[in-house]
């Protein structure tokens, strides 16, 4: 039987590990990853490129490429059901219907000799039983929806004829098209301009409350982070290093890898002269070549001998996790 805690999620994901087998070796790109989401919360994945976020979404949505990829461990628990042992055509009634997916370039997810009306037609008609013209209807109304001026002339327009935020809108209308419970947004904003990057924070915001959705967002800006999530994953090496509330991660920081990503944030305020943005020293690991122990030991700015074993996740309370072992050992062991 499930417990009370499950029965609140919408998502629960567990222990999820899943690698990519190459002629180098295996890459561990997500590893023993565990996180929840409940019905209309926002949670935030942030990190460096290559720790394992977009991965992560995508082995959520069944997606990661076989070969070379495969989930090899863990549950994916949607709405009752464990992900992982559906078939290919459950799992296409799921996708863009329950979950939906918004992909950071909408130029290379968006087919260019189809206007946009007809792709998110297509969607609508792919999980509904409806007449194309009602289809066609629900994209025109779906475009309104998500701030197109004159949708009914914008149906007709191919990719190429939109601008950049526009074609993010048309991305955000397909994947709404169908009402979905959860929206998993991979680097929504990234080649946007500011103003338009909060346009479209404001939207999924605004819909979000009026669908009751969850939202997954995928981001390595820390800023929209603070602006749209409730609870926040900070991902290294393919590890989930810290999870705390938005508030709490950043009025306190626990893990030396959060702190270094709190600190290099460009501030707008006179600094001294010769002051120059912090940084954190060294790069991320090889995956395939993974040193034993922490996985950030080689940078962290607080190592000790211990941290040549691997530290497990601690609960600090207040749904506050950090992977460090400063949290599972007294001063004197230090």
């Amino acid at each position: 039987m499930a417990n009370h805690e499950q029965d609140m999620n919408l998502l629960d994901v567990k222990e999820l590990s899943t690698v990519f087998y190459t002629d180098r070796g295996v890459v561990r790109a997500v590893d023993g990853v565990s996180f929840s989401v409940e019905p209309g919360k926002t949670i935030g994945i942030v990190g460096e490129s290559g720790c394992g976020k977009s991965v992560t979404a995508l082995s959520v949505m069944r997606l990661v490429s076989q070969p070379p990829g495969r989930i090899v461990s863990g549950t994916i628990i949607f709405d009752g059901r464990d992900l992982l042992t559906l078939g290919e055509r459950e799992m296409q009634d799921i996708r863009g219907n329950a979950i939906s997916m918004i992909f950071q370039d909408p130029m290379t997810s968006l087919n260019p000799v189809f206007t946009v009306g007809d792709q998110i037609a297509e969607a609508v008609l792919l999980h509904r039983k409806v007449a194309r013209r009602e289809a066609l209807e629900i994209a025109e109304t779906m475009l309104q929806q998500v701030g197109i001026p004159d949708p009914h002339r914008r149906i007709r327009e191919y990719p190429h004829q939109l601008s950049g935020g526009m074609r993010q809108r048309v991305m955000t209308a397909m994947a709404l098209s169908c009402e979905p419970r959860l929206i998993i947004a991979d680097e929504p904003t990234t080649a946007l301009d500011v103003t338009i990057q909060a346009q479209i924070l404001a939207l999924l915001e605004s819909l979000q409350e009026q669908h009751r959705m969850s939202i997954i967002m995928i981001t390595h800006n820390l800023g929209v982070v603070a602006e749209i999530a409730d609870k926040v994953l900070v991902m290294y090496a393919g590890q989930v290093m810290e999870e705390n509330t938005v508030k709490g991660l950043f009025a306190n920081p626990s893990h030396p890898y959060t702190k270094g990503l709190l600190a290099s944030i460009p501030k707008m305020r006179p600094e001294k002269k010769g002051w120059r943005l912090p940084t954190i020293p060294g790069s991320v690991p090889d995956l395939i070549a993974l040193p034993p122990g922490c996985r950030f030991k080689n940078r962290c700015p607080d190592r000790f001998e211990r941290c040549e074993h691997l530290p497990d996740v601690v609960d600090l309370g207040g749904g506050h996790r950090v992977r460090c072992w400063k949290y599972q050992l007294s001063e004197k062991d230090f």
